[in-house]
């Protein structure tokens, strides 16, 4: 059976994360029932993504695979689910791809940004896809120098949520920074091969700490190395965090 790959949008802010849970609503569980409707069956299974995302996180890139015997030319494949899918998913782009392509376990590496406002008021109409931090000022070049202490390959066992079940936490961060987009909103973004459960989430909170004087610079190569969960920061919130791209070979 013909095997597919899109790449979907979504904002996660009225799911329950990527995976099908009972009686909760999730993007795998959309995507699932809307090609069963194409399919004529109540529920396609086989939606596979290049991994999970966690209630409220977004997603600009998220990568999937499906199977289907169905002569739906490759163009005509988004109006087909997006005419099925609710307004918060968007599917962008769908190809043929090999038969034993699989979304995640062929990706080579994946592009995650955090999007941070600052100020003494929040702004209301960003609080679903930005974290506020009640300060007017953060210090993006200590951060940085924070940041530039995790690229490299480590062991990331201290900025991964302890209930994982992951034993090797090693992973290869390629690139880590943060800049400035307006005058109140900051972005981190983070490239590499695999990233673990909250990794992202965690260092985000660790390095704010950084840029609001609470911790220093040289603190965050003691808590890399010191591959204990407990000496980071707190795990900053979901809003915030966006999945923007998945890499694959040939592209």
């Amino acid at each position: 059976m013909p095997r597919l790959k899109a790449v979907v949008a979504y904002d996660g802010t009225h799911f329950s994360g990527w995976q099908v849970q009972p009686e909760k609503r999730t993007v795998q569980g959309e995507i699932g029932r809307a090609l069963g409707t194409l399919h004529r069956v109540a529920h396609v299974e086989n939606v596979t993504a290049s991994g999970r995302t966690d209630s409220g996180v977004h997603a600009v890139g998220q990568a999937v695979h499906f199977d289907s015997q169905l002569a739906i030319p490759e163009e005509r494949w988004p109006k087909a689910l997006m005419s099925l899918l609710p307004d918060d998913i968007l599917i962008q782009r769908v190809e043929v791809v090999r038969d034993d392509f699989h979304a995640r376990y062929d990706a080579l590496e994946k592009e995650y940004r955090y999007y941070v406002q600052i100020g003494k008021n929040r702004d209301v109409f960003q609080r679903n896809y930005t974290h506020h931090v009640y300060t007017n000022h953060l210090d993006s070049e200590a951060m940085n120098k924070a940041l530039e202490k995790l690229v490299g390959k480590y062991d990331f066992s201290s900025f991964c949520a302890s209930n994982t079940s992951v034993v090797d936490k090693v992973r290869t961060l390629k690139l880590a920074y943060v800049e400035p987009l307006a005058e109140h909103t900051l972005m981190f973004r983070f490239r590499g091969e695999g990233f673990l459960y909250n990794m992202v989430r965690i260092i985000v909170g660790t390095v704010l700490e950084v840029g609001q004087g609470r911790r220093t610079v040289e603190e965050i190569t003691t808590i890399r190395d010191g591959k204990d969960r407990r000496l980071a920061g707190k795990t900053a919130p979901a809003q915030g965090l966006y999945l923007w791209e998945v890499a694959y070979r040939g592209e």
